[in-house]
This record gives structure tokens, sequence and C-alpha cells, in this order.
């Protein structure tokens, strides 16, 4: 590159990096606020979380197909499109969410009762199938970006860095929707309809509390009631933004905006084009016989499951288990993926400078982590401090958060640039099997069990993902089949030349 193509190159590497990261996070606006919406639901119309999570547990699925599908087309399609196409449709969907009681009594011809709540669960389905088929187009055309203008020997790092956008947008979520549960809705205090209704479809979680902790469970819930409507309206607003955002901001590949390709990116590396049967073949090799990516994949399985339990039901969890407000469960999730982030960070640098791109090994170190801190969790009694609680579940994020980054550069690095979302579709798709467990099976577990073996549940699932990424523990840190040193020091020498015009 000359000195002008490296400035601008670098310039770009950056602005696709923080692009996609402010893209994705808006994407978790759009779909992490459900669950801060529950236990209003269940307050107002008595949906079991048994009914929620199998919900998840479809919708989990659905967007785990979703990421296959779209990890293909990721290597096909232009980026900047691919991901505002499904951005737009999720926050309009996220609008009709919030509309979902008064479509259902519309159809009903009611406001409450058996009929109406029926009619209002098939509605959130619905919505919830369409929702997550198009969140699917979220991480795949962002993989695809980041992999194109990042080189093999930087993913880790630059990849962890882009993986705080998750994290970025949960926490972001979680603090917004948090007040919103707290401080919105409408006050019924004096409604005894409303106060009968919510204490009857309260009262199996209500019971286990001392009666001052109920009441105050009870009158909260009274003072909001449809609070949970703005926790979906105004996500999608800002999505919409988001939009717009994503737009004006990102371009595709280096080549779209007048700059060469990074060494290796090409389909045609031998300076022939590639055939359709070719590329066929390369994804037959890389992916779908490659055993390391399924290795990967049900190693994220296992991650996904304690990622999303404490996700999904951490703001139930936190308010009927350990009696913090919403406004306070919010931030002990937020807080986690402050942590997380943090957690990302440091396993990205841990596994380019220590282990020299073998991220498999910074992996196994992060699930000691998480079954260390999560064991240490279980065991804090019912009247714990809220810090010292908030500690305990931030310290096990920061630990969660590197492998949940780190799998996906795994596999995008053994795939190569020319599969990379493909992989990642296959991992994805395995990951997101894990609702079955961490969705419907944790419901029914926490109705009919309790909490406390729904953390036992993740102990032993964190030990299976433990001994999983163990097996990979002396992989190579890429799959290239080149004379991979041809392409890798063109790389280095193209990432160095940028280097070194930004120390000018």
């Amino acid at each position: 590159m000359t000195q002008e193509e490296s400035k601008k190159f670098q310039f770009w590497q950056w602005r696709t990096i923080l692009g996609t990261m402010i893209g994705y996070a808006v994407f978790y606006f759009v779909r992490k606020n459900f669950s801060f919406a529950i236990p209003g639901l269940t307050a107002e119309y008595g949906i079991s979380k048994t009914t929620f999570g199998l919900l998840m547990t479809i919708v989990g699925l659905i967007y785990g197909l979703s990421k296959f599908f779209n990890g293909m087309l990721a290597d096909r399609l232009n980026g900047r499109w691919h991901m505002t196409t499904g951005l737009a449709v999720c926050s309009v969907v996220n609008l009709v969410f919030g509309a979902g009681a008064i479509i259902s009594a519309l159809i009903v011809g009611e406001t409450y009762g058996p009929s109406f709540i029926n009619t209002l669960v098939i509605i959130f389905g619905i919505l919830l199938v369409l929702n997550n088929i198009f969140q699917g187009c979220g991480f795949p055309p962002c993989n695809r970006l980041i992999t194109h203008w990042v080189p093999p020997h930087e993913l880790a790092t630059k990849m962890s860095i882009w993986n705080a956008s998750h994290s970025i947008g949960a926490f972001i979520i979680a603090v917004l929707c948090g007040y919103i549960m707290g401080n919105m809705g409408t006050d019924m205090t004096g409604n005894e309809e409303m106060r009968a209704r919510i204490v009857e479809n309260t009262a199996k979680i209500t019971e286990s509390m001392d009666p001052a902790a109920a009441q105050a469970y009870v009158d909260n819930a009274l003072q909001h009631v449809g609070a949970w409507q703005w926790s979906f309206w105004i996500p999608a607003i800002i999505g919409l933004f988001g939009v717009l955002f994503i737009i004006t901001v990102l371009r595709d590949t280096p080549k779209s905006v007048g700059l060469p390709e990074l060494a290796g990116t090409k389909t045609e590396l031998d300076g022939k084009e590639e055939t359709s049967a070719e590329f066929k073949e390369f994804l037959r090799k890389k992916v779908f016989m490659n055993p390391i990516i399924w290795i990967l994949a049900i190693s994220d399985f296992f991650v996904y499951i304690v990622r999303f339990a404490i996700l999904d039901w951490g703001p139930t969890f936190l308010q009927e288990s350990r009696g913090l407000s919403s406004e306070m469960a919010g931030w002990t999730v937020a807080i986690f993926e402050v942590m997380g982030v943090c957690g990302m960070l440091t396993a990205g640098v841990i596994s380019d400078k220590l282990f020299k791109g073998r991220s498999q090994r910074t992996c196994v170190f992060c699930m000691l982590g998480v079954l260390i801190f999560i064991s240490l969790f279980v065991m804090l009694p019912e009247t714990t401090n809220p810090t010292l609680l908030l500690a305990f579940l931030a310290i096990s994020g920061f630990f969660i958060y590197g492998p949940q980054a780190l799998i996906g550069v795994i596999a995008s690095n053994q795939a190569t640039k020319k599969a990379a979302s493909t992989a990642n579709g296959v991992v994805g798709f395995v990951s997101y099997i894990s609702v079955a467990v961490s969705g419907v099976g944790f419901g029914f577990i926490s109705d009919n069990f309790g909490w406390q073996w729904v953390f036992v549940t993740m102990i032993i699932i964190a030990v299976l993902g433990l001994f999983a990424l163990l097996t990979l523990w002396n992989v190579k840190s890429d799959g290239y089949d080149h004379d991979d040193e041809k392409v890798v020091e063109a790389e280095v020498k193209s990432i160095e030349e940028i280097e070194a015009v930004s120390a000018e």
C-alpha cells in the first residue's frame, strides 16, 4: 500500500469496527428487552415462566437457524445492506410488540381472561419468531465485514474489542428497561380489581417472601401497570435511528472504498476465478466436515446455556429470589455485561500475546473461572448483601464472555476469511439449541423445583463446556492451507505499513 492508502485503510478499518459495534449493540435493544417485560406480563396476566421459557426456546432455535442461513448468505452479500434490513424489520416488530395487548383485545373483544391471555401469548410467539428470523441478520454481516478488514494474527484482539458491542447493548438496555419498568406505566394502586388480579397472578412468587417484601412486590406492580409496553416502544424507536446510522457509516469491503483487499481475502488466490462448485467444496472441507468447527459448536452450546440463563432469567431471579427492585436487578445485569466487556478484552489480548493466537487455551481458563464463581454465587444465602451478590455475578460475567467472544474468532480463523461467516453460522446454530435448556428447561425447573436447582444445572453445564474446550488445547491457531507463510507474511507486512504510518 502507498502511504495515503495505508492512512485511508486504517481509518476505514476502525470506522468499520466501531460502526458495526454500535449497529450490533442496537440489535440487542430490540432483542433483550423482552426479558425485562416478563415480570410485568406475569403480574398483569399471570403468564407462567414455563410458558415464557417455551417461547424463548422456540425463538432461540429460530434465531440459531437464522444465524446459520444468514451466515452462508453473508459470505456472498453486501454486509451493510444485509445488516440494515435486519435491524429495520426488528424495530418495526418491536413497535407491534408494545401493542400486543391492544391487538389481542381487538381480536377477542375483552381485555382480560383466558381467551385474551392465550391470544396474547400467540401474538407474542408470532412476533418473537419474526423478530428472531431477522435478528440473524446482525452478527453474520458484522463477522464478514470484520474478517475482511482485520488479518488473522490480530483477529482475537480486535474481535474481542468488537464483541463488546453486545455487552454494551445489553448493558444499556438493562439500565433503560430497568428504569422503564420501575418508573413508567399507570399507577393503579386504588383499583381493587387490578390489585386482586395481581395478587392472584403473583401468589406463587410471593408465597416464599416475608409479608412486607410480598406487599412491596405487589405494590410495585400496581404502580407501573403497562410499563412493559414502553420496554418495547422506546427501544424500537432507538432501533430505527440505528438503521439510519448503519446506512450512513458502513461500507462493505476495502475494494468498495477504493482500497486493495488484505492478502488472502480474495477467493482467487491463484489468480483464477473460483467456481460455485469449488466454493461449495471449500465449505465442505473447512466447515461442514471439519471436526474442529463442530467441537467449537458444542463448546459454544454449553457457554450459551450459562450466559442466557443469566441474561434471560437474571432480572426475574433477582427480583423473585433475592428481593431486588426492578431497577436494582437491571443494574446488576448491566454490571454483569460491563465485566463481560473487560473479560472479552483481556481474553483477546491474552490469546494473541501469550498463546500466539491459540484462543482455545484462553477459553479453558475462562471456563474454570465461570465454574468457580457461579458455584460461589449459588452458595450465597438469600439474605446476602446486594453488593456482594452483584460482585460474584459480575466476576462470572468477566469469565463467561471470554469464550463467548473467542469461540467465534477460532471458528473464523479455522475456516479462513472465505468461509468465516458460514463457520460462525454453524457454531451459532448449535449454540442456540441451548435455549431448549436455558429457556423452557430452566423455566420448568424454576417453576417446579426452585431457582437453586437452576444454578446447580448451570454448574454441571460449565463442567461439560470446560472438558469440550480442553480437547482443542493443541490445535493450531488457523486453518489456512496455502503456503501459509506467503499470505500471512503479506498480511503482516500490510499491517506493519499501516502501523508505521500511524506512528508517524
